[in-house]
């Protein structure tokens, strides 16, 4: 599941209070090669929640993102690129 996709996820079961961000818990971690594409970047970065993004990658072992969302999108694109898995299975 890509984690930027996780970041979109949230449980619709009735009655549930706390429907999001779901948690993650990973018993591994595969990372894959994909294809660097700003435009898609660009179009997610106004739907991404920073906090549960950086969760979701702390609970798989990344802890390099900071806890509050860097100035710029320039570089919270460049972050999301470079310092989260794009894809883990």
């Amino acid at each position: 599941m890509r984690l930027i996709a996780h970041n979109m996820l949230s449980c619709n079961v009735k009655g549930v209070v706390n429907n999001f961000p779901l948690q993650i818990e990973a018993e591994k971690v595969i990372e894959q090669e994909v294809g660097f594409n700003p435009d898609f970047l660009k179009h997610m970065f106004a739907k991404i929640d920073w906090k549960a993004l950086v969760d979701g990658a702390r609970s798989m072992g990344y802890t390099e993102l900071p806890d509050e969302a860097p100035d710029g999108g320039a570089r919270i694109r460049r972050n999301l690129s470079q310092e989260i898995p794009p894809c883990v299975a």
